[in-house]
């Protein structure tokens, strides 16, 4: 926090405070060198991508669920690395980095070390069940923990809400229906539907069970937790109809269930997606495996096969230690990484970017409507996605970040320089981001009007995550691009919303609220370059207020840090330890706000400098991105990386250039 323990360095004192542009041109060097070297032959770049101890322990529990072996050396690899994130402070798991107890994960991770073979009466295996069973025993796990139990026969099918599989005959008019939730509740929904149905139970060929995790039997418990967010009336009246569904579901026609049982697998297997998996992201995946499977498919199906290789392929092995991924960030690193290497400039620098866009480029997809053209069907597809390959989930702030890179590119060097004609690409890209904007003017991730709130408060959506609404930071990057692209207020109806829909959403204290960022710094970053890149006047008292904020927070040592805490059900900014990200954006974003000249930047660089390591890069064990608020945190190992470097680059610019305004979206 911002008193931690230890010698603080004082804002006051000059080692906090001086700055050279000298040693900037040295650190912005080493950074860009060292991110040269770590790009890979095709020009693309992909670092690793880190959530919590619940993704490397399903994985193993998936294996012995159906009575399979990881590859030699793994599940010692992966019992090594629960050991090490397992804390010493409460014995338990959290979601980041130092964080507070997790029953969920902690459960998940006591139960995959107990299959790897660990001693029950081990010191780590002792502090762990006592921090469980101080908070209630297992049953007080969260619904994906409790379907995980179930599967194991360690606690009841009615310990899970019912989502019965013949939700897949449900009209689009109805209250619930797959349209109306997010991309990746879709998709971890739709085959789990099956699972459901079928009740499987894990072959567990070692017999291993977690008993002992419970303060009263399962069979014995009658109320199973919900919701932290319940709220009346929604909670009681989806409480009601699961009492009902839980009852009657084992009676529903045997014909209907098996149309929706088709329907549910023919929805999977359209969206299956290769060796990049259902979705792209691990719990899907998993899921697809294990519908396929209990529906009867061999190990060798062809459909089988290349979901398990989609898992595979989130392994991040090193010598001592591997995790599993929840999914992989190519696309995402890859335009971020251009960016930073357009803005640190020189001729390495501008070889490195223009090979990482050449390489996004053909990953446009142009010839699927995915499940977004469910609201907006005449719109043109035209968006990228995270990962390597996903069609039927392009994201608009992939998109509006590869296309901002793209035109830089082609302003910044212009044709002239050999630099490619991207010109098309963009078009395609801003004509579909354009089409998905939302009723209320902002811009979500995946999908348009995707704001059903009241499913948020159904048994299943303990996580409050089951939609993907408009947000501060994806509008902001919309409104980025578009400004970038030559748009004002005046010429794009579009754009003038979006802007309107940022004023609007501002906080109290002068910060937005980050979705996909940890959390108010992410999201003001986002905001501040949008309204910079829209023309709204740096004196206007929006911008003023966030000016104020933001050096008001700013820590002692002259960095920036926010807590995963700020994500509580009442959000509000929770000071954090500096970190290398978001030190880089709060300095972004004071800049595009017009305060280079400010000190509390230069005390920023200089945090930045002194913390730079003699790679050239920043190492950060932190969580800075959120998967989603209170439930699901992510590392991505690139942040500290290039975004320092596009942050030193960007001060070093303006210091020396003629004009102290930021000229480009981001």
């Amino acid at each position: 926090m911002r008193e931690a323990a230890g010698k603080v360095e004082q804002l006051h004192r000059p080692k906090t405070r001086d700055v050279s542009l000298a040693d900037v041109e040295r650190g912005v060097q080493d950074a860009t060198r060292a991110l040269t070297a770590m790009t890979q032959s095709d020009g693309h770049i992909c670092f690793e991508l880190e959530a919590d101890a619940t993704i490397p322990s399903e994985y193993i529990l998936f294996h012995h669920f159906r009575a399979t072996v990881p590859r030699d050396g793994l599940e010692a690899k992966i019992g090594n690395y629960l050991r090490r994130t397992q804390s010493k402070a409460h014995g338990g798991w959290a979601l980041v980095h130092d964080g507070p107890f997790d029953i969920s994960a902690t459960v998940k991770a006591y139960f995959a070390l107990k299959m790897i073979g660990d001693d029950i009466e081990a010191a780590h295996m002792r502090a762990a069940r006592k921090a469980i069973l101080q908070r209630g025993g297992a049953a007080n796990a969260n619904v994906f923990t409790r379907i995980l139990l179930a599967l194991y026969g360690e606690v009841p099918w009615r310990a899970v809400p019912v989502m019965p599989v013949e939700v897949m005959h449900l009209p689009k008019w109805f209250p619930f229906h797959l349209d109306k939730v997010s991309y990746w509740a879709r998709c971890t929904m739709v085959p789990l539907f099956v699972i459901q149905a079928k009740k499987p139970r894990a072959i567990n060929p070692r017999g291993i069970g977690v008993a002992e995790l419970f303060v009263t039997p399962p069979e014995s418990v009658r109320t199973w937790p919900g919701s932290p967010h319940a709220t009346w009336p929604w909670t009681p009246i989806f409480g009601a109809i699961d009492r009902v569904l839980q009852r009657t579901q084992d009676k529903f026609p045997k014909g209907i269930r098996q149309r929706a049982i088709d329907k549910a697998v023919a929805w999977t297997s359209e969206r299956l997606n290769g060796e990049d998996g259902l979705g792209a992201i691990f719990p899907a995946m998993v899921n697809s495996v294990l519908m396929y499977e209990v529906l009867g498919y061999p190990p060798d199906h062809p459909q089988v096969k290349i979901a398990l290789e989609a898992i595979e392929k989130l392994v991040a092995e090193k010598d001592d230690e591997a995790y599993v991924q929840p999914c992989l960030s190519p696309v995402w690193d890859t335009a971020l990484n251009s960016h930073a290497m357009l803005e640190a400039g020189g001729a390495q620098a501008e070889a490195n970017a223009r090979a990482g866009l050449d390489w996004l480029k053909p990953l446009q997809v142009l010839d699927i409507k995915g499940d977004w053209a469910e609201t907006k069907p005449n719109v043109r597809p035209g968006g990228w996605a995270f990962q390597y390959a996903n069609p039927h989930y392009p994201d608009l702030d992939d998109t509006a970040v590869v296309v901002m890179a793209m035109d830089r590119a082609m302003r910044q060097h212009g044709l002239v320089s050999d630099m490619p004609d991207y010109s098309n690409a963009i078009a395609r890209a801003r004509e579909w981001v354009e089409g998905l904007q939302s009723a209320d003017g902002g811009w979500a991730a995946f999908d348009a009007d995707n704001n059903h709130h009241y499913l948020n408060h159904i048994p299943f959506s303990d996580h409050g995550a089951l939609l993907d609404p408009p947000t501060a930071d994806v509008t902001a990057r919309v409104v980025s691009m578009l400004s970038q692209l030559g748009e004002t207020r005046a010429t794009s109806r579009a754009l003038d919303r979006g802007v309107t829909y940022l004023l609007n959403d501002q906080e109290k204290d002068g910060s937005w609220y980050g979705r996909w960022g940890m959390n108010f710094i992410y999201g003001t970053w986002s905001v501040l370059c949008a309204l910079n890149a829209a023309g709204v006047d740096p004196q206007s008292p929006e911008i003023r207020k966030a000016v104020a904020w933001l050096i008001r927070i700013q820590n002692p040592d002259g960095g920036w840090g926010e807590d995963a805490s700020s994500y509580k059900l009442n959000p509000e900014f929770e000071p954090g330890y500096s970190t290398a990200s978001q030190t880089a954006w709060a300095l972004l974003a004071l800049m595009a706000a017009g305060e280079v000249d400010d000190p509390a930047v230069a005390r920023g660089v200089n945090y930045l400098l002194r913390t730079q390591g003699g790679d050239g890069l920043w190492s950060e064990e932190r969580y800075t991105a959120t998967g989603f608020p209170r439930v699901f945190y992510l590392r991505y190992h690139g942040y500290p990386k290039f975004f320092p470097l596009w942050a030193m680059a960007r001060f070093r610019n303006l210091k020396r250039g003629n004009s102290r305004e930021v000229q480009f979206g981001m």
